[in-house]
């Protein structure tokens, strides 16, 4: 029998399940490459099923036994149909997919969401939820690449993308998942560094995620994302590490303050130069710094009192001051400092 020329192609056993075809015509569902069709293809009582990559025995053909228990598995449901219409009508959620194996092989693809139905006695089905799992990845104590001792603990979110996978490619699939989680996380952290590893946490989270999601996709497991949820180090490296960091800030203060005060000096240069050019500005900064203080309403006030007043009492004294001091230093140097100490003390017109 050839295949129709307009025959639907399926993307997966749901889509093709919910159609509801009505020749008895059965296709594989052909994956085929994005962007091309691919050709339908014809079940062939007798051959084994492959779904995606492995195969099944669904269409394998049954043994003499195998009808005669599934003959009387249907005499059965005809003879308890009171009672057994309870027992094998099944209903699955919107968020679940049904698996059904009847006499331990598969019998077509997953069932849900609705109502289906079993045989009894020879069917058994087991249930999958679609919806996003979360756990926690156990903290794991490692070292980095640069030898340090870090713990590490992430969060990672996946869910089911293909519930036949989930249920015969692998015995737990949230077992598999969690151990794989954990030993990717080892992995990761064993080639990075400690800097790496406190600045670039997204980008690890997505090296993790990006490597659970292959290792698990022959599963049917999707991984959504990964967080690392913190990096704790040792309580020594802890302290060594504010240390480095106190010392750092304190050398940044002290060039900050060492630059004020260069540039504070330089103004206060400016300045003097400024105020010596003209006499009168130094008594104006007086009345300034005067009508400053008074206005904050201080009970002391000191008042400058220029040199110039106290020229002619020096004059007047300067005898009973003594002589200059001597100063020994060597010969070449002994003249100028003299000369200097002498026209530095007061003169006297006695």
């Amino acid at each position: 029998m050839e295949p129709h020329q307009d025959s639907p192609v399926y993307a997966n056993y749901e889509d093709m399940r919910n159609s509801g075809p009505t020749s008895s015509t059965a296709y594989m569902v052909n994956m085929g490459s994005a962007g091309m069709a691919p050709e339908p293809a014809l079940r062939v009582p007798g051959t084994t099923q492959q779904y995606r990559g492995f195969k099944t025995s669904e269409n394998e053909p049954k043994g003499c036994m195998e009808w005669v228990v599934t003959l009387f598995s249907v005499l059965i449901f005809i003879i308890t149909s009171p009672i057994a219409i309870f027992i094998c009508f099944k209903v699955v959620a919107e968020y679940e997919r049904a698996i059904i194996f009847r006499l331990g092989r598969l019998s077509g693809g997953a069932r849900g969401p609705g109502m289906f139905f079993i045989l009894p006695c020879i069917d058994e089905y087991r249930k999958v939820d679609l919806r996003t799992v979360t756990f926690n990845v156990p903290q794991q104590e490692m070292l980095t690449k640069d030898s340090v001792t870090v713990t590490v603990d992430a969060v990672v979110y996946y869910r089911i993308s293909d519930p036949l996978y989930a249920v015969i490619q692998v015995e737990d699939y949230s077992m598999s998942t969690r151990l794989l989680a954990a030993t990717t996380l080892r992995n990761i952290v064993g080639t990075r560094n400690l800097s790496e590893l406190l600045t670039e946490r997204e980008t690890l989270a997505h090296n993790m995620q990006a490597t659970l999601d292959e290792a698990t996709e022959p599963w049917g497991v999707m991984v959504e994302r990964v967080e690392i949820k913190d990096v704790s180090l040792p309580v020594s490296m802890q302290r060594a590490m504010a240390a480095e960091a106190e010392a750092a800030r304190d050398a940044r203060a002290k060039v900050i303050a060492a630059e004020g005060e260069k540039k504070s000096a330089t103004a206060l240069k400016e300045a003097s130069d400024v105020i010596s050019a003209s006499p009168s500005a130094l008594q104006l900064r007086y009345l300034q710094t005067l009508s400053s203080i008074s206005a904050e309403k201080n009970s002391t006030i000191i008042f400058p009192l220029p040199m110039e007043l106290l020229t002619p009492y020096l004059a007047k004294y300067a005898h009973l001051m003594g002589p200059p001091p001597e100063l020994k230093q060597s010969p070449e140097k002994s003249d100028n400092l003299v000369l200097d100490a002498h026209a530095a003390w007061p003169k006297t017109n006695l």
